[in-house]
């Protein structure tokens, strides 16, 4: 055997002993990819923090009370027939506040839908929900108001209530029902928080709310900016902000 043999035959030793001690990569765990969608969460949070700080954007200070609850939902789920959605209450991770007693609270769904979509309210205090409403239908895509004033449900002080909005595919099925839902709860305003609830909304009160941990009343304040004027990019940029500090980027690119 030659020498050139010799070292084509070393060679191919060399690469059948490679294909028997590595092993194929692993699949990465689930949980490890669930660490990564939260990490990525928290980066993109952060991200939207600084960029406050620099731009005077609303800077969101969560509240330091540590009340339980926080959001659920807002991923997509396919449904057999239909397109995948995004589904999300336009809430904070934690219980978010508000000095309203009938607060607006807003959620969002990516496509129109012709299913039926519930919006409740719940006192852990009591057994009947405080609120069940149907939205009527179709549900058009887009961020969604609900004002309690129209139901006339007024908020008690100090207590934290869960608020959830619901498509359902199957009222035959309720364990295939599609959820999203926040908690929140009303405080005392400080004597300037009430002055300020007193004039219109404007920017300054929306960066005054989110700087006091107001989350409700911040969003309510420049949803209203927005309503009055359509063509306001910097009350667009504002409520992006304070999605982008909550976890809920996405949905202002939406």
């Amino acid at each position: 055997m030659d020498a050139l043999s010799r070292r084509l035959q070393a060679a191919l030793g060399l690469l059948l002993l490679c294909a028997v001690l590595v092993p194929c990569m692993p699949a990465e765990p689930a949980a490890q990819a669930s660490a990564k969608q939260v990490s990525a969460k928290q980066a993109r949070a952060k991200q939207g923090e600084a960029e406050a700080k620099s731009a005077a954007l609303p800077l969101y200070k969560p509240p330091l009370r540590g009340a339980p609850g926080g959001r659920v939902g807002g991923g997509t789920r396919g449904m057999p027939g239909r397109d995948i959605f995004v589904l999300a209450v336009l809430a904070p991770d934690h219980t978010g506040l508000t000095t309203t007693e009938q607060p607006s609270l807003f959620w969002f769904i990516s496509a129109a839908t012709s299913l039926p979509v519930e919006l409740t309210i719940s006192d852990p205090n009591k057994v009947e929900p405080v609120l069940e409403a149907r939205v009527p239908p179709a549900v058009e895509r887009g961020v969604h108001r609900l004002r309690l004033a129209d139901f006339g449900v007024r908020l008690a002080p100090g207590v934290t209530y869960q608020w959830s909005v619901t498509v359902v595919p199957d009222p035959a099925r309720r364990s295939r029902d599609i959820l999203a839902s926040g908690m929140i709860q009303r405080v005392e305003p400080s004597v300037e928080l009430a002055s300020r609830q007193a004039a219109a909304p404007d920017l300054d009160a929306v960066r005054l709310y989110a700087e006091n941990g107001l989350w409700y009343d911040a969003l309510d304040a420049v949803s209203q900016l927005m309503e009055s004027a359509p063509g306001d990019q910097m009350a667009r940029r504002y409520r992006a902000a304070l999605l982008q500090q909550v976890g809920l980027g996405e949905l202002s690119e939406q």
